[in-house]
C-alpha cells in the first residue's frame, strides 16, 4: 500500500531572501522549491549550470512567477567561495535564511579539493564555513536563521584530529562522518557565539533521515560509475514505505528547522519514525559527538587556519 506524503506547513516568507545550497537537484531542489512557493526570493547557487538552469525551470513551472536566481559556487574551492560572497554583498540585500544542504559522500579513492583539502571535509564543512563566513554581514542584516544539514553519519565514528584531510590513511565513511560531524558541531558553535556576541542569528542542525537522494548514485565526478549497493537497497525499501524515507519526506527536517516558529536555536531536527531514518520531522536527541562545547571551538580555530578566514562580527 503506498505511503501517505508527508507534509508540514511553511509560513508565509513574503520579503525573506533564501539561499540553498545543493539546490540543482533532488532534496535540495525540493526544500527551495517549497521556500519560493511561500513568497521567498531563492538564491540557488550551483556548481553545474546546467542542472541549476533545470532546477530553476522545475520551481518556476510549480510556482509561476517564483523568484528565483541562479550564482556561481563551488563549494569545494574557497576561491569560489569567496567570489560569492563578494558578489552577493555588493548586492547589499540582507539574506533571511541559509540552508547549507550540498554535499558529496564517499568517493572510492580519496580525492582533494581546489586547496588541497581531502573533498568531503572541505565540500561539506569547510566550504559551508567559509560560505557563513563571508555573508555573516548580510545573516546578521536579516537576523538569519541558518540551517545546517547534517546526517545519520554523525553519529559515527569522529573528528580525525591528527590528519583531518585524511593524508595517511584514507576511509571514505570515517572521512563522510567526520565531515558531517564537524559541520554540526560548526553549526552549534555559531549559535553559541551568535548568542554571546550578539549576531542575531538562529543557527540549527538538521538531518534527512536515510532516503535514495543522489549522495550513493552513481556519480563519475566523485570516482563512482555506478550506482552503489546501498542506494538500490534504500530505494527498493522507499518504494515499499519500509523503514526509511522519500525524496520527498528528506527535505522536511530542514525546511522545519529553518522555517518554523517552533525551531530553535542550537537544536536539532530529523525524522521522528523507526530508528529515525524516515517520518514526519521532530527535534531529536543531539548525537553524543556534537555535545562538547570544547571539540566546538577546536572545530572552528581549525576551519579558521584551513580557510584563513577569521569569522568575526
Amino acid at each position: 500500500m503506498p505511503r501517505r506524503p508527508l507534509d508540514i506547513t511553511v509560513p508565509d516568507l513574503t520579503g525573506n531572501r533564501a539561499v540553498v545550497t545543493g539546490a540543482s537537484d533532488g532534496m535540495g531542489v525540493g526544500i527551495a522549491a517549497r521556500l519560493a512557493a511561500a513568497g521567498a526570493e531563492v538564491v540557488l547557487p550551483v556548481r553545474n549550470q546546467r542542472k541549476g538552469e533545470a532546477a530553476r525551470a522545475e520551481i518556476l513551472r510549480s510556482t509561476p512567477g517564483a523568484r528565483v536566481s541562479l550564482r556561481e559556487l563551488d563549494l569545494s574551492s574557497l576561491a569560489s567561495v569567496a567570489a560569492l560572497g563578494a558578489s552577493l554583498l555588493t548586492e547589499d540585500r540582507p539574506i533571511h535564511l541559509l540552508i547549507n544542504n550540498a554535499g558529496v559522500m564517499t568517493p572510492p579513492q580519496r580525492q582533494v579539493t581546489a586547496d588541497g583539502h581531502e573533498l568531503q571535509f572541505g565540500t561539506n564543512h569547510l566550504g559551508h564555513f567559509a560560505l557563513v563566513g563571508h555573508l555573516l554581514p548580510l545573516l546578521r542584516a536579516g537576523r538569519a536563521r541558518v540551517t545546517s544539514q547534517i546526517s545519520v553519519a554523525a553519529n559515527q565514528n569522529g573528528i580525525n584530529w591528527d590528519d583531518p584531510n585524511w593524508e595517511r590513511s584514507y576511509d571514505g565513511m570515517r572521512a563522510y562522518s567526520q565531515s558531517k560531524i564537524a559541520l554540526g558541531l560548526f553549526g552549534l558553535e555559531l549559535a553559541r557565539r551568535s548568542d554571546t556576541d550578539g549576531w542575531g542569528i538562529t543557527s540549527n542542525l538538521a538531518h534527512p533521515g536515510v532516503a535514495p537522494t543522489n549522495l550513493l548514485a552513481a556519480r563519475p565526478e566523485v570516482g563512482r560509475a555506478e550506482d552503489t549497493t546501498g542506494v538500490k537497497l534504500i530505494r527498493w525499501l522507499s518504494a515499499r514505505g519500509l523503514v526509511v524515507g522519500t525524496v520527498e519526506s528528506a527535505k522536511l527536517p530542514a525546511l522545519y528547522a529553518a522555517t518554523s516558529p517552533a525551531a530553535e536555536s542550537g537544536r536539532f531536527y530529523g525524522p521522528r519514525g523507526l530508528g529515525h531514518l524516515g517520518g514526519p520531522p521532530a527535534e531529536q536527541k543531539l548525537y553524543r559527538r556534537l555535545r562538547d562545547p570544547e571539540a566546538a571551538r577546536r572545530i572552528w580555530q581549525l576551519s579558521e587556519e584551513l580557510t584563513d578566514l577569521r569569522i568575526n562580527a
